[in-house]
């Protein structure tokens, strides 16, 4: 097997392929051209939407070409793929703005220099599609009965599906089409619930330049999935309480994003490390033999700094330091200022965790102190009617307060 493909399979990108000998052939003699793409359907990715954009970075080390697809234009449809019920509609406006906000965190990510790595957006092509043309031109190569057996359709069905999602197939496909004839793409990657779209693509590609042998030779095109990826415990990667974890700073802050790989659970770490880490398998294996919780905080900082840059992942890491152990640098940690005045009339402590963000409401941070689970600057509380005073601050004139085991904010009065 074609050694990309091998790594691939070894890191947990592979769930199916169209023909794995045939794509491994076409690997084995020179640089292969392949899209992935995603839908600006909000201001962010978050980090499910990046494994196959890992992917695309391992096919590139290896000397192919990737292309990030960016649905300017799909996006005004949206996927119905794995989807309960139909995504709200959103301006094309805000579509345009969202492609330019995706289309620079990736090249943050991926590095588009023109030649092995660049982006496109389906706009280009789809916003100003006749339909009449393109019912007659590509809706005459699907049947309906076969995009009904596809079980992304299969399981809207049961809850309602719109026409509108229910041409997203034809979109995506048709999009496979020009990338292909545009510039020779032989291969789509994404999840495994786009299986049904890439195969589609594959079909519409044969359909519309195949037809004799020679044809259909230089015509070969394939799909390739990855499983979609899950914790153990079965619930979807890359959610917390709070939501999605997501790239923009503004949305998820970088020490939260560290935080939550630092929390993964323990038989995630090794499967974590392959998917979202470019370090080899060997010293993964020999990072997850030692000790867990170190394990996990070179999880963290690995990934913090394949996202937010080395930089942003050293000050992460010494803000976890510093709330964990107390020797790394606590102006690192989540901070937020409180007036002085407040202090100087005697907070209260409910407030007080309500205001640094720990807790939603009085009542559950009443609750949480009266179950022990609060401290401040590492002395657990116990009494939810303290008034906090200047009394309390630590030698640098602070606070550092702690809801459970997991969540720290340092106080700065001014």
């Amino acid at each position: 097997m074609n050694k990309a493909l091998e790594i691939l399979k070894e890191r947990g990108f592979y769930a199916q392929c169209t023909d794995e000998q045939g794509l491994s052939d076409l690997m084995d003699k020179g640089p292969v051209t392949f899209y992935v793409g995603c839908d600006p359907t909000g201001p962010s990715l978050h980090i499910g939407h990046m494994v196959p954009f890992f992917a695309l970075r391992h096919l590139r080390k290896a000397g192919h070409i990737g292309i990030a697809l960016i649905g300017g234009g799909t996006a005004r449809i949206g996927d119905p793929s794995g989807k309960t019920e139909m995504r709200k509609m959103i301006t094309y406006e805000q579509i345009d703005q969202n492609v330019e906000t995706i289309k620079a965190q990736l090249d943050k990510f991926i590095g588009f220099d023109g030649k092995t790595a660049y982006s496109e957006n389906n706009k280009d092509w789809l916003a100003d599609l006749n339909y009449i043309d393109f019912l007659r031109d590509i809706g005459s190569c699907f049947s309906v009965n076969k995009m009904l057996s596809y079980e992304a359709y299969k399981q809207r069905l049961e809850r309602g599906l719109s026409f509108i999602e229910f041409n997203y197939q034809l979109l995506q496909s048709y999009d496979f089409l020009r990338l292909h004839e545009k510039h020779n793409v032989q291969l789509q990657i994404g999840g495994d619930d786009q299986w049904g779209n890439i195969t589609a693509g594959v079909d519409l590609i044969r359909r519309k330049l195949g037809g004799t042998e020679e044809l259909n030779a230089q015509h070969n095109v394939f799909g390739l999935t990855f499983p979609l990826i899950t914790r153990s415990d079965g619930k979807k990667m890359g959610k917390t309480e709070k939501g999605a974890i997501f790239l923009n700073e503004e949305m998820t802050s970088v020490y939260d994003f560290f935080q939550y790989w630092r929390n993964v659970a323990d038989p995630d770490v090794e499967k974590f490390f392959k998917l979202f880490t470019f370090l080899e398998i060997d010293e993964i294996k020999q990072i997850c033999a030692g000790n867990i919780n170190e394990a996990k905080e070179r999880l963290a900082y690995e990934v913090t700094k394949e996202i937010h840059g080395k930089e942003k992942a050293d000050s992460a890491l010494a803000g976890a330091k510093a709330a964990f152990s107390g020797e790394g640098d606590k102006t690192q940690m989540p901070t937020v200022e409180v007036a002085k005045a407040e202090l100087d009339a005697g907070l209260g402590v409910l407030a007080l965790f309500v205001k640094a963000g720990l807790c939603a409401s009085n009542g559950d941070a009443r609750r949480l102190i009266q179950g022990n689970g609060a401290s401040l600057n590492g002395e657990s509380l116990s009494d939810p009617t303290l008034k906090v005073t200047a009394a309390n601050l630590d030698k640098d004139g602070e606070m550092v307060l702690r809801a459970g085991k997991k969540k720290f904010c340092r106080v700065v009065f001014k």
